[in-house]
C-alpha cells in the first residue's frame, strides 16, 4: 500500500505556448492510454490468441536471431571506422526512419549497429553476438532469457534506444530503487548519444520532479514507483474522456515547481522489463493500491484487546492454524473462551459475536504466521514490511484489512491509522496495458507457459557467450535445523581455508543474522547483506568476489549483482555459492546459484535443506514422518538423501502452483472489475 496522496494546489502561473502544448500532449497520451483496455479472453478465443501469437512470432527463431546478429556484426569494421562526428550523423540519419515509421530490415540492423558501437565508445563494453540477439528479440517484444553474467544490462540498453526512436517513450522496469538509479546513470553517455534523454524514478523523488523525468525518452523505474504515479495520474483526471474538455486543468498549478495540472505521465507506450519474472510473475499476484489515512483511528484500543485475547488462547486446544492459507480457526472451545474475555472490554464493537470473532481470528493470523525477521522487520518503533522475492524493505506499503494495525498491536506499538483505498490496479493488468510488451531475466524458461498465457508474449532462450562451468554439488539434507546450521558452518570454514569466496544465501533477514552470530563465535569475519543494511549494498557486492570473503545475504543477493572475482579468489576455484533452504519458487534458487560461473568464470554451488524448514512443513506435512522414518542420522544419506531431495521438488511444485492460482485469482478480478464495473 502507497503512502496518502496529496494534490496540493497554488496560484495559477502563465507558463509559454510550449511548455501548455507539452501538457496537453501528456494530458492527451495519458487518457489515450487509459482508454486501452487489456483484453480479457478465455476458452477458444484464449486459445487463438495464443496460436495467433505463436504464428506471429514463428519467424524469430535463435536460427533467425543469430543470422540476423551477425549481419549487424559485419557492419561493424564500417561503422567503427567512423570520426565521432560521422557516427553522430549516421545515429541521426537512422534515427528520423525510425521516427518516420519508415525502418525496414536493414534500417534496423544499421540501427542496432550504431548503438553497438556507441556504447562501446561510451562504456568500453561491445556486445557480444549473443548479446545482440537477445536486444533483436528484446525489439521483436519476447521475454528473454540469459544465462546471470551474459551481460543483461548492456544488452537492454542497446535494445532500448531504438524502442524509444519507434515508440517516443520506453519505460525500463527494474526491482529496486538501487538498480534503477544505478542503470539510469551509467547508461545514460549511450543514450544522450543516440538523442534520448534517460531519467529514473526512485522514491526519493519529489513529486515536482516527476514530470519532467517522465517526460523523457527512456525512463528507469520500479513497477510499484510508476504503478503508483499511474494511478494518482487517474485519481487526477478523474471521469475526463477527451484532452479538449480537460484543458482547463492544465493552467492549475500542482505545486511550487511544478509548470502545470494535468497527468504525470504522458501515456504508456513501450516497457522494457529487466527480471521480468520478478516483476511480471512475483510481483503480479500483489494489487498496488493508492490510499490516504482517516483523520482519525477509532480502532486503536480494539486491535490491542484483539492482541491480548489470541495471546491468551491455546494452539489446538482453542484454534487451529493453516500457516499455508495464513487463516485461522477457532474451536468451540475457543470462541466461548474468547466472548468471555471480549466481555471484559467496554467497546460496543466486542458485543457483535461475528465481528469480534474475525478481530480475533486476524489477531492469531498476525501473531502466528507473521513473524518479525521473516515477512517484516521493526525499524525505528514502525513495522516495515520485507519482500519475500527481493528481501528488501517497503517502507510505503501496509497490509489490508487491519492486518498491518493487527501486527503492530501484537508488537506493542502505536497502531497507525487505517487507510482510505482511492485506487487499485494489479501489477498484471497495468502491464497489459502497454501497447508493447518486452523483457529478460535469467530464468524466464521455467514461467514460459505463464508468460505466454497472461502477457502475450512468447519466451527465447538466448545460448551463453561461453560454455558453463559451474559445478553443481549434491544437496544435502539434515533432519532438524540445528545439523544443518552445523554443516553450513563446517562447510563455510572448509570452504574458507581454501581462500575461495563464499556467498550464503539465506531466506529471511532472522536467518541471515542467526547464520552471522554462528560465524562470529567460530571466529570467521563476514559481511552481512540484508534490508537492514542496504546502504552498504554497492560495497559489500563489490568485495563479494574477491579471495577469502565471506558475504552472509538475504534475496538482495539474488538479482541484478555483479560479482567480480579477483585473479587469486578465479585461481582457487571462483565463487561458491551455499544456499541454505530452498526457495517457495525454483527461479529464486536459479537467480542465486547463477551468481557464481559467470561468463565462463569458475563456480561452485550447493544448497542445503532440512525437514524443519517451512516448505516441507507447509506443502508436504504428511511426508515428513515418512523422511524422519528413513534415517536416524543426522543427516540423510544415500536413497534418503534422494528421496528427501524429490519431496523437497514436490513441496517446491506445489508452492509455485500455488503462486500460479493465486495470480489466476487476480486476473480473475480484474476481468470482473472490467467487466461489471467499467469505470473503476
Amino acid at each position: 500500500m502507497i503512502v496518502p496522496f496529496r494534490i496540493r494546489c497554488s496560484d495559477a502561473l502563465v507558463k509559454p505556448m510550449s511548455q501548455t502544448v507539452s501538457r496537453y500532449h501528456a494530458l492527451f497520451e495519458s487518457l489515450r492510454s487509459r482508454r486501452r483496455k487489456p483484453e480479457n479472453r478465455k476458452g477458444l478465443d484464449l486459445f487463438a490468441a495464443h496460436a495467433t501469437m505463436k504464428l506471429r512470432n514463428a519467424k524469430v527463431t535463435l536460427r533467425w536471431l543469430r543470422a540476423q546478429a551477425e549481419l549487424i556484426d559485419t557492419l561493424a569494421p564500417d561503422i567503427r571506422s567512423h570520426s565521432d562526428r560521422a557516427l553522430d550523423d549516421v545515429v541521426r540519419t537512422v534515427r528520423e526512419s525510425f521516427v518516420r515509421g519508415r525502418a525496414d530490415d536493414e534500417a534496423v540492423r544499421r540501427a542496432f549497429s550504431c548503438v553497438r558501437e556507441v556504447a562501446r565508445r561510451a562504456t568500453g563494453e561491445e556486445a557480444y553476438i549473443v548479446q545482440l540477439m537477445g536486444a533483436l528479440a528484446l525489439y521483436k517484444g519476447r521475454i528473454v532469457e540469459m544465462v546471470t553474467g551474459e551481460g543483461k544490462t548492456l544488452t537492454g540498453s542497446i535494445a532500448a534506444v531504438p524502442l524509444a526512436w519507434k515508440h517516443r517513450h520506453v519505460h525500463v522496469f527494474t526491482v529496486n530503487d538501487y538498480l534503477a538509479a544505478r542503470d539510469a546513470e551509467s547508461r545514460k553517455p549511450i543514450f544522450s548519444r543516440c538523442g534520448c534523454d534517460v531519467g529514473a524514478i526512485i522514491q526519493s523523488l519529489e513529486e515536482r520532479d516527476r514530470a519532467g523525468v517522465y517526460a523523457r525518452a527512456i525512463v528507469y523505474g520500479t513497477p510499484k514507483q510508476i504503478t503508483a504515479d499511474w494511478l494518482r495520474d487517474q485519481i487526477r483526471l478523474g471521469q475526463l474522456n477527451t484532452a479538449w474538455s480537460g484543458r482547463s486543468m492544465l493552467g492549475r498549478a500542482a505545486g511550487p515547481s511544478t509548470p502545470g495540472g494535468g497527468p504525470l505521465i504522458p501515456g504508456l507506450h513501450a516497457c522494457l522489463v529487466d527480471e521480468a519474472d520478478a516483476v511480471l510473475i512475483d510481483e503480479g499476484v500483489v494489487p498496488l493500491i493508492i490510499a490516504r489515512a482517516r483523520r482519525e483511528d477509532e480502532m486503536s484500543q480494539i486491535y490491542k484487546d484483539a492482541a491480548e485475547i489470541a495471546r491468551k488462547l491455546d494452539d489446538k486446544a482453542d484454534f487451529t492454524m493453516d500457516h499455508l492459507r495464513r487463516r485461522a480457526d477457532l474451536t468451540r472451545r475457543g470462541q466461548h473462551r474468547a466472548s468471555q474475555i471480549a466481555e471484559t472490554y467496554e467497546e460496543a464493537i466486542w458485543r457483535a459475536p461475528r465481528r469480534a470473532e474475525e478481530l480475533v481470528r486476524q489477531a492469531l493470523v498476525a501473531r502466528h504466521c507473521y513473524l518479525n525477521g521473516h515477512q517484516y522487520q521493526i525499524v525505528d518503533g514502525r513495522v516495515v514490511i520485507v519482500d519475500e522475492y527481493t528481501g528488501r524493505f517497503l517502507p510505503d506499503r501496509s497490509w489490508e484489512h487491519g492486518l498491518h494495525q493487527a501486527v503492530e498491536a501484537k508488537e506493542n506499538l502505536e497502531i497507525t491509522a487505517d487507510r482510505e483505498t482511492l485506487a487499485r490496479m494489479s501489477f498484471q493488468r497495468f502491464f497489459r496495458t502497454y501497447p508493447f510488451l518486452c523483457g529478460m531475466t535469467g530464468t524466464a524458461a521455467d514461467a514460459a507457459g505463464e508468460m505466454e498465457r497472461v502477457y502475450q508474449r512468447p519466451v527465447t532462450v538466448v545460448p551463453t557467450n561461453r560454455p558453463l562451468i559451474r559445478k553443481r554439488l549434491p544437496t544435502r539434507a539434515f533432519r532438524t535445523s540445528e545439523a544443518r546450521w552445523n554443516a553450513v558452518v563446517d562447510s563455510i570454514q572448509e570452504l574458507h581455508q581454501q581462500r575461495r569466496p563464499i556467498l550464503v544465501g539465506t531466506r529471511s533477514i532472522e536467518a541471515s543474522e542467526h547464520l552471522s552470530t554462528r560465524l562470529t563465535a567460530r571466529g570467521l569475519v563476514h559481511r552481512v547483506l540484508n534490508a537492514s543494511f542496504d546502504k552498504d549494498e554497492a560495497d559489500i557486492v563489490s568485495q563479494a568476489g574477491k579471495h577469502s570473503n565471506i558475504t552472509v545475504a538475504t534475496n538482495m543477493a539474488g538479482r541484478g549483482t555483479d560479482i567480480k572475482l579477483d585473479r587469486e579468489a578465479r585461481e582457487h576455484g571462483g565463487l561458491h555459492v551455499l544456499l541454505t533452504e530452498m526457495h517457495s519458487a525454483l527461479r529464486i534458487d536459479r537467480q542465486f546459484i547463477g551468481r557464481a560461473g559467470r561468463q565462463g568464470d569458475p563456480g561452485s554451488a550447493q544448497l542445503f535443506v532440512s525437514l524443519e524448514d517451512e516448505l516441507v512443513r507447509h506443502q508436504t506435512p504428511h511426508l515428513l514422518g515418512y523422511l524422519r522414518a528413513l534415517s536416524s542420522a543426522d543427516e540423510l544419506t544415500g536413497p534418503a538423501r534422494q528421496q528427501a531431495h524429490a519431496i523437497f521438488r514436490l513441496a517446491q511444485r506445489r508452492a509455485e502452483a500455488r503462486g500460479r492460482r493465486s495470480r489466476a485469482d487476480v486476473l480473475r478480478h480484474d476481468d470482473w472489475v472490467e467487466k461489471h464495473m467499467p469505470g473503476a
